[in-house]
Parts: structure tokens; sequence; C-alpha cells
């Protein structure tokens, strides 16, 4: 919300020396005025959503029109009878496909040359493409351009998001003072006629007079006074109005994630076939069961998009599932709406199993869009945290490798288990799969995460089965995956559901930008630690990548490895030609490349061409500063960028080789980044932060002793905030500070 806004008034609580007629007046009106305007906030989100449905559909038609415009009349032809000429009709200036729908028909008949015949086939096909146009596009907001309608419609979603917060904080206390007043007003209404208590009785008089000092009580009470400012915010807060163009804007590409989520669910309903793909396929009387299914996120602190909210239902409903949605769907985002909702509900621990690449996402992920605790059961801390977690409640974060380690899960009561990248326990008989299978014993519920296409991995993924369905699982046979990715989705609906990008692309931006961030290993500190101590700004940043049990390489790995399982292609970046030569030897033949600045015009783009028609899988490796300049490779889809640049210009140049027109996919962006790292040092200086302030800050609130926090390291050195000393000196300095090195 902009600043700017009046204070809000000060509660006015009627003084004794008003008379008792007119200080019942004020108390009734008062009390009553806030439990109406409250009640109103909360059919404001619903209000704001038909507001923004409305503009939404405006904009719609107004760039339907545009698109119309740009489309000739020839166009038309392979959508009529053969033989219908089109040339008079041009000749008579309706070149357009726009032209001709904003023209009544029997004008178009007086054209010379143009019989009725023409005219009915005409405006048949151009209503027939401009539905088709209709079905294809949707409206994006542009925050180049800042047009006046995406404007307001920006102001509509911010006033709805901020209608949404006010509604969850507000619903309860409304209620509870409208309980508490109900019974009293009539009461307390005596007083207000001098008429009505002359002729009360002694008994009425006193409940009347009763009434009206309880109603004084309640409307001095600090809480409903509290309620007043809330109440007086939230109007504020929800006026569409009261935003200013530039503040929109500046929050919408801070956060535009969240708007693009809104946007997607007020857009309209789709059409049935994209629903029922959005819905996984499923039979329509469990799809009908699951979305009656009730979610409560009032403790998400993100907005669902509609398949999302449909894939958490589905979880919450089938107990024990599989959600098998594509890379880059949200199927994290998913699991917390599940969590989120079971803590709503009053459940208390839970529980993400994980690749140790993936812990530190996991960690950030929860802080960002839930309420939860969240505890990491990894390291040296690991017993710590998981008694915080068991007294405390929460999200415990552990990994495959840790997990049989963890002998206080035996009575952890797990309300909910959520094992990601679940192919890796595919094996019944690892034992990292029997360490998992025995936490999943005694979960209440479970869901496993896996973004790997299991059509045609029957045997792995009835394995998968097993763990949660068993009766489910030897019911799948291979015969049921001959039949199609569709019709094996239908069959196994009970157990497993999965969307891909096409599924839902209506929902989906363009573009999808995820921050990868890993814990190092001790290897990876170790070599981190060296680079810090020899003060090499260039080994820090790819440190990461210099040892045989590199956090970074196996992440990438897996980005990879899902993408090339969707059959999409890839890009990976660097600033190095070392690191890219080592994750090139890690992908074996997948990788081509890689395209660096001494490789000449006409053989960079022969490999382009050459990545482009190659069949599956494949991953283009390219210097940033080469690849990331004057090349198209919009056949890549999912772009990896491996360590952060200096400046985010050299991150959106690169992004923009694969993010751009002709691009029939959406782009997937990862960067990935080392936590406890220069990676750290580098965003901070990209998002404008002063050095290491942060990490102080949690240093401070937590009160950490261990061998980084030192004394001596618990206060920021000044030198951190002198621009006049270059800020690659800055970063070595606050790395060599951080880890005690000076």
């Amino acid at each position: 919300m902009t600043g700017g806004y009046p204070s809000p008034a000060q509660p006015s609580v009627p003084s004794g020396r008003v008379k008792p007629a007119d200080q019942a007046r004020q108390l009734i009106s008062a009390l009553t005025d806030l439990v109406r305007r409250g009640t109103q906030l909360l059919q404001l989100p619903e209000a704001l959503r038909q507001s923004a449905r409305q503009q939404t559909a405006m904009l719609a038609d107004e760039q339907l029109f545009a698109l119309l415009q740009q489309r000739p009349v020839a166009d038309l032809k392979d959508l009529m009878s053969k033989g219908t000429r089109l040339g008079s009709l041009e000749a008579g200036g309706y070149r357009t496909v726009a032209d001709v729908l904003r023209t009544h028909p029997g004008h178009l008949e007086q054209v010379p040359g143009v019989g009725s015949h023409t005219v009915q086939e005409v405006v048949a096909a151009a209503r027939k493409l401009a539905d088709q146009l209709r079905k294809e596009s949707r409206v994006r907001l542009d925050p180049a351009a800042k047009p006046v309608g995406h404007t307001q419609l920006l102001a509509t979603l911010t006033a709805a998001r901020h209608a949404d917060s006010a509604a969850s904080a507000l619903r309860g206390p409304i209620a509870q003072l409208g309980q508490q007043t109900q019974p009293l007003i009539p009461q307390a209404e005596r007083v207000t006629s001098s008429w009505r208590m002359t002729f009360a009785g002694r008994k009425k008089k006193e409940e009347a007079r009763a009434a009206v000092a309880q109603l004084q009580a309640i409307l001095a009470d600090p809480a409903v006074v509290a309620l007043q400012y809330t109440v007086n915010s939230a109007e504020q807060a929800t006026d569409p109005r009261n935003y200013r163009p530039e503040q929109l804007w500046q929050d919408y590409e801070l956060d535009a994630a969240a708007f693009n989520a809104l946007l997607s669910t007020v857009g309209g309903a789709g059409q049935v076939d994209d629903r029922e793909a959005a819905e996984g396929f499923i039979g329509p009387e469990l799809r009908q069961k699951i979305s009656a299914e009730p979610l409560d996120t009032s403790l998400l602190n993100t907005t669902l998009r509609e398949y999302q909210a449909f894939g958490a239902k589905y979880a919450i409903h089938q107990q024990r599932s599989i959600l098998g949605d594509e890379m880059g769907l949200g199927k994290t985002v998913e699991a917390l709406a599940v969590f989120a909702h079971m803590a709503a509900k009053g459940q208390h621990r839970f529980m993400v199993i994980c690749p140790a690449s993936v812990q530190i996402n996991w960690m950030k992920e929860i802080e960002r869009h839930t309420d939860l605790a969240a505890h990491l059961l990894h390291g040296r801390d690991r017993d710590i945290n998981g008694s915080t977690w068991l007294s405390q409640g929460g999200v415990a974060v552990t990994t495959f490798g840790t997990v049989s380690s963890l002998d206080f899960l035996a009575d952890a009561d797990i309300a909910m288990l959520v094992v990601d990248e679940a192919h890796y326990v595919k094996n019944p008989d690892a034992k990292r799969s029997q360490a998992v299978a025995a936490v999943l014993t005694g979960a209440q519920r479970a869901l496993f995460l896996t973004g790997t296409p299991m059509e045609n991995r029957v045997d792995e993924f009835r394995n998968l089965v097993g763990y949660l369905q068993p009766r489910v699982a030897h019911a799948v046979t291979t015969a049921d995956a001959i039949v199609g990715a569709k019709a094996f989705r239908r069959t196994v609906a009970p157990v497993y559901l999965r969307r891909n990008q096409e599924d839902v692309l209506t929902e989906l931006p363009d573009k999808i930008e995820v921050e990868d961030w890993v814990q190092p290993t001790r290897q990876d500190e170790a070599a981190y630690r060296d680079a810090v101590q020899g003060r090499n700004l260039m080994r820090m940043r790819r440190a990461a990548f210099e040892s045989a049990d590199s956090a970074k390489l196996e992440r990438i790995c897996e980005i990879i490895e899902e993408a090339v399982a969707d059959g999409r292609k890839a890009i990976v970046f660097s600033f190095f030609l070392d690191v890219l030569g080592t994750i090139h030897r890690a992908l074996g033949e997948l990788a081509m490349g890689p395209l660096t600045g001494s490789v000449s015009a006409p053989m960079r783009q022969q490999l382009v061409e050459d990545f482009t028609r190659r069949q599956g899988g494949a991953v283009l490796m390219a210097q940033i500063d080469a690849g990331g300049v004057g090349l198209n490779v919009q056949a890549a889809s999912v772009v990896v960028i491996a360590e952060p640049q200096w400046k985010p210009s050299s991150e959106e140049q690169a992004i923009a080789r694969a993010y751009r027109m002709g691009q029939i996919h959406t782009v997937q962006v990862h960067r990935v980044l080392a936590k406890d790292s220069v990676d750290e040092r580098i965003r901070e200086i990209q998002e404008n932060k002063r050095l290491l302030f942060d990490e102080f800050a949690r240093k401070s609130d937590a009160k950490e002793s261990d061998a980084r926090s030192t004394d001596a390291g618990m206060h920021r050195p000044a030198v951190l905030d002198d621009e006049s000393v270059p800020k690659e000196r800055r970063v070595i300095l606050a790395e060599q500070h951080r880890l005690g090195l000076q």
C-alpha cells in the first residue's frame, strides 16, 4: 500500500456529560456502523475480483480488436468455401478482418460485386477467426508501456490483495462484535426515547441502562479500538483510487509473480477441455469431489493459481498421492498450501524430505509463502532444531541422507510428509528408500513430488505408488501406459495428478524465474574458504564447482534431467570457461558447445542451428558475455545461470536469447546460487542492498555464537559502505569478515 493516507480518526467514546438519549444514539450508531463497514470489507474480495474480471474482459476485447486490425481479409480464405472471392471487398475499403466485423452485413452487401452469400461466408469466417484468437490470447500487464487500462487493472488487483488480507484479519473480530452487540442494541434503543423510558417499568429501565453501559464498555475495549483502526486502514487500502501509478508499477516489478497469479484467477473461466487438462484428466466424479474440498489459505502468503488450488485440494482429499506437475508449475507452493491448510485446522508437525541440493530452497519458500516455522534438520544443529520442531510444530526439512539418523521421528506424529524428487526412492531396496518408508509409516498423510513424467516408467511408477496406495499399485500395468498419456492419467487418477505446461497455458506467464539456492558441501566450503583466504575474487565466484561433491553441479544436473525428461532444451550460462567445462563433462552427450567469445560469428550461428535441429534433449553451454548477445535461441525453454553476474542487465540479456518472439513455451529461468558465499554479496549489490546488512541483522536477532560470529564479527566494518572503495574489494572484505579471516 502506498503512503500519504490520512490518519484514521480517533475512535470516540461518548462522554458521561452527554444526555443519556444522545449517548445511547452515539453508541448504537458507532457500533452498528463499525459492524456494517467491517461486513462490507468482508465482501470486497469478490467485488474487486468481479471488477478486475470486467476490466480484463475490456482489455481482452481491445487486444483482440488490435489483432484483427493486423489481419488482412485474405486470411479468411482458409475458413471459407473454395471460390469465394474477396477482391471486391478489399477494393471497397474493407481490408482487414476488423473492418468486416465492425460493419453491418447490410452495408457490406452494398459494395459493388459483393453478394449476400459472400457476405454470409465472410462474416462467419471473421467471427470464427475472432473466436480462435480470443481463446489463444491473454491479457498481460505491460510494465514497459504502462498503458492506462493496465494501470487501472493493476490498482484493482492491488486493492484485491489488500482486501484478501483485510477479510482474513477482520472475519473473526467482526463476527464476534456482531454477536456481542446484537442482543444489546434493541434494549439500549429504549434509552434513545424519553417517551419509551417514561412508560417503561423499573426492570425494563434497568435492562436498558445496563445495555448502554455494556455497549459503552465494548466500544472502549482496546480490542475494539484497534478494530476501528484496522477497518479505517483497510478501507483506504482496498480503494483502487488511492494508489499512485508509479508506486503500482514499482510494486508489480518487485512481485510480478503474485500479481500475475491473481490475474490468472480473474481472467474468466477457460473452455471445458482446458479445465479438464488443468485438472489432470481425472474422472468427473472424483473431480467434483476434489473441487468441493475446502482449502483454508489463511496461513498462506501467496495467491494460488486455479490449477495450483486444485492440486492442493487433490492432495488433501486423496491423503496419500503423487503430484507430478511439470517443472515450473509450482509443486512446492501446492505442497505448502496443503501444510498451511492443515495447520489452520489444528495440525502441528509437517516434514519435507528432499535432496540436499534443494533443502535451502525449501526453507526459503516456507518462510516466504507461509506463516509456518521452518526447521532445518540437517548438519550439526539437526537434533536441536528437531527438538524445537517437536515442541513447537512447523515444517521440518531434512535430506534423504540425513533422515535415517533422526531417531526421534519414530514418535513424531507427523501430520503430513512431503517427499520431493520422489523418484529418488524408486528402488525399494535402497537404504534411503527404506528410511523414507519408515517415516512414511508414521505419517498421517503423504505427498510425493516428482516432475519426471511417469507414463514411460511404469515399473518405477508402480514402486512409488506402492508406498502410498498398494492396492492401486497392483492394478497398474504396462498396458495402461500404451494407450497414451491422457488415458494413463485417467487410469491412475486416484493416486497421480500431473499437469503439463500446455495443460495450463492460459494461466501461466511467459517467463517463470526461480532462485535455486543450494547449501555448499564440506568440500565446497573448504575450497571457498581457501579462495577467500587468498583474496581471489574470481576463484570465490567459481569455487562451488571445484570439488567432486559440488552442490551447484548436482542441482544443475537435476534441473537438466527434469527438462530433458519433459522434452525441453536448455541453455546454461556462466561467465567462466572452466565452469562450463565442468558442467559439460557432467552432462556428457547432452551438452553442446561451448559458445564462447572466441567462436566466430558463422560458427556461433551454426552451433545454434545444430542445437535447434537436434532431436530430443539438448543443452547448449554458453559464456554469458558471448551467448548473451546477438543470438536467438528460441529452441531453449529452460535457462540456467550458474552464478550471479555483477550487472543484472547481463543476466537479462542472456535470458532474452530464449525469451523472445517465436518462443512457444513458457521460459523457465533458474538462477543457481550458493548460500553463505559471494553469491549472496553479489545479489545484495544487484538489489542495491548494504553488504552483509541482513546477515548481521539475523545474527543480532538470533544471538548466534558459532565460528562465524565471534565478538569481533558482530559488527559491520564501515568500509563495506564506503563507495569510494571498489565493490570487488568490498565484497572480498565482507566475506573475510564474515568468515573471521581478517
